[in-house]
């Protein structure tokens, strides 16, 4: 096992340096920060403009720059920020734990959710409990998340008046936010949980369980459950790097202070450092999660190999 992890964490830091090559350069075929600075007056001349490259640095080759970038990652400095010269790091400390905390509510309430009914819908396979799940999965599939988090906005907040329509001021206000992912994620879930636990109940060792008299709960939560999650533990490791893609624009419908609302600022203002440093982090934490998962095999099922 700690060969594989060590195996693993290599693969990660490629990963990594491939990614954070990838944004540094992409982001500087984006515009140029200089013009964003001095306001895109007209009155600009090309000296204003290079005084200013060179005060951000921006004058020197793209090479130096980006190992300059790498040198502060492993001391945790990813520079300031060009819009008021505040440390990028300060700002991903204040931004990071609003977007962890409402992907890990969004996907806890995923995982409560979809697990009873996929096995719900299996148990009842080709009844009316079963047919009704799926319609509302695919119901839910079909919703685009911004779409949702509009009508969830207009219901509670300006029709009802029973939750903020935006901000993170309080427990209420996570409600709306991770009701929108969590519908979308739910939808996906319950339809694999169905199917894996299917395909579990009709394994003959399930049948010599039940034969012994153990109660259907026994069967279905302890043995069928255990050896149905392999697929429920790889997609949710994968739908993190989804949820956090798909984070930002929910964090911009609600006003949600996390690192999608401060890369979306840092991508209009062309603010290379902050963006650099918001999509370092969220690579690494979604790396993180990734071996996580690797490891979770292990424990869940001895069986498959660790290499």
């Amino acid at each position: 096992m700690a060969g594989f992890i060590l195996k693993r964490m290599l693969q990660a830091v490629f990963v990594v340096f491939a990614v954070t090559l990838i944004v540094s350069f992409a982001i500087r075929l984006s515009g140029d920060p200089a013009v964003i600075l001095m306001g895109g007056g007209g009155n600009i001349t090309e000296q204003d403009l290079q005084n200013i490259r060179q005060a951000l640095g921006l004058e020197r080759p793209f090479y130096v720059q980006y190992l300059s970038f790498l040198k502060g990652i492993l001391r945790g400095d990813f520079g300031k920020s060009f819009m008021g010269g505040t440390p990028v790091s300060l700002l991903i400390a204040n931004a990071l734990p609003a977007t962890l905390l409402l992907a890990f509510t969004s996907l806890i309430a995923s995982i409560i959710l979809s697990v009873p009914l996929g096995i719900y819908a299996a148990v009842h396979r080709g009844r009316w409990p079963d047919q009704l799940i799926r319609i509302l999965s695919l119901v839910g599939l079909s919703f685009p998340n911004f779409w949702l988090a509009i009508m969830l906005v207009l219901l509670f907040s300006i029709v009802l008046g029973l939750l903020p329509p935006s901000g993170m001021e309080g427990p209420e206000s996570f409600v709306m936010p991770a009701l929108t992912m969590a519908v979308i994620l739910t939808a996906t879930n319950v339809r694999l949980v169905r199917t894996s636990m299917l395909e579990t109940l009709s394994q003959q060792y399930i049948m010599v369980a039940r034969s012994k008299g153990l109660r259907d709960r026994v069967v279905l939560y302890k043995h069928a459950l255990r050896n149905s999650a392999i697929p429920l533990v790889t997609y949710i490791g994968l739908q993190f790097g989804g949820l956090i893609g798909g984070i930002v624009i929910v964090e911009r419908v609600f006003n949600w202070p996390g690192m999608g609302t401060l890369a979306f600022d840092a991508i209009s203002n062309r603010d290379y450092p902050v963006l650099q440093g918001t999509i370092t982090v969220l690579a690494l934490f979604i790396v993180l999660i990734n071996l996580l998962v690797d490891i979770a095999y292990g424990l869940i099922d001895p069986r498959i190999p660790t290499e």
